[in-house]
């Protein structure tokens, strides 16, 4: 008897593709559209109803079943309630991460499960061996660091379908196979929310915010902000500081409503050789090397950099062998061992 797998279909070409393939192996597929945000913004229609669409039309191209499992009220509380006070206390959150922890590997693997699958399935750019969390061959693709605080007992129950392919292969092999989603352009923006900005969703939901002044290095006051919420540490763009010169944002204090910005990159306030982590999470167990190496990531975007990791009383140290700029408060230290993930934490501090 066929093995029974649950994808996640979001109405995107990877996702489309990872059911096909898994569909062509001789699984017995069931396609799952997750129903998490349905609200529209000011200006912004969200863009479910064709995602759903889409999802749905795919299933019936490929002849598997199809189901929609609403965790819209779960999505909120878990996700989107979650993002909004982090970002009310300063930090830089990473919805993202909180989706793939709460939603697709929490609550969809557990209700896929119930209903009788072997395992569910996405169309995320990483790869499992042995319940472990591994990169993908496609580096520029690569999702494993928001995937960093999923279980490993969930690891056991999923299939990355689309892990040892390139993106330019999954369109081609897409295309291949006549799928209607093969030439969609990749979603951007916040998670299942859609292609609107931070500031404009954080907008909608906590309407204007009070304005403060934007101090710099040397204590003088050189512009206004229209909300210390919507800024990161490290960020240059969007200061609306005269003067022609770059300013970037070394901290921010929430209490007294200010910002305070450097016009030297070079500023030690900006770098970081130490990252203290909270909320530490370890996919296969607490790393028991404390001697090795590993690399650390402290962005999406950015390159490993070598780290020593220390372990104290729960808190969780990163030692890292070349300073980085903008540690930013809030986002995820995502630490490798070679290709596998062997967990993170949030960042609390750097200095």
């Amino acid at each position: 008897m066929s093995k029974r797998v649950f994808v996640g279909m979001s109405g995107g070409v990877d996702s489309s593709l990872a059911a096909a393939l898994l569909s062509e192996q001789g699984y017995a597929v069931t396609g799952v559209f997750m129903k998490n945000w349905t609200r529209d913004l000011p200006g912004f229609a969200c863009g479910w109803e064709e995602d759903f669409k889409d999802a749905k039309a795919v299933a019936v191209q490929l002849k598997i079943p199809f189901m929609v499992f609403d965790f819209e009220s779960e999505y909120r509380s878990l996700v989107v309630d979650y993002m909004i006070q982090a970002y009310q206390a300063g930090l830089t959150p990473n919805p993202d991460i909180m989706c793939n922890q709460e939603i697709k590997f929490k609550l969809f693997l557990d209700k896929a499960m119930k209903l009788g699958a072997d395992y569910i399935a996405t169309g995320h750019y990483a790869r499992t061996q042995d319940a472990k969390l591994l990169s993908a061959i496609d580096e520029s693709k690569d999702q494993s660091y928001f995937l960093y605080r999923v279980s490993e007992e969930a690891l056991k129950h999923t299939l990355f379908p689309l892990g040892e392919m390139r993106k330019s292969a999954v369109r081609r092999e897409a295309a291949k196979r006549g799928l209607l989603t093969a030439a969609k352009p990749d979603s951007v923006g916040i998670c299942f929310i859609g292609e609107v900005s931070i500031k404009q969703f954080l907008l909608s939901e906590l309407g204007e915010q009070p304005s403060g002044d934007i101090i710099d290095q040397n204590g003088k006051v050189v512009g206004r902000h229209d909300g210390a919420i919507y800024y990161t540490i490290g960020q240059r763009h969007g200061l609306n500081v005269g003067g022609g010169l770059p300013y970037y944002v070394m901290s921010k204090d929430m209490a007294k409503n200010i910002i305070y910005v450097s016009s030297e990159l070079t500023d030690s306030r900006l770098w970081s050789s130490e990252i203290t982590l909270t909320n530490p999470w370890w996919i296969n167990g607490v790393p028991k090397d404390m001697s090795k190496s590993y690399e650390v990531k402290c962005r999406y975007r950015t390159p490993a950099q070598p780290a020593h990791l220390a372990i104290k009383d729960g808190v969780v140290t990163l030692k890292l062998d070349d300073a980085i700029r903008a540690a930013s408060p809030g986002q995820s230290a995502v630490i490798y061992s070679g290709e596998v993930v062997i967990g993170g934490g949030i960042i609390s501090a750097g200095h």
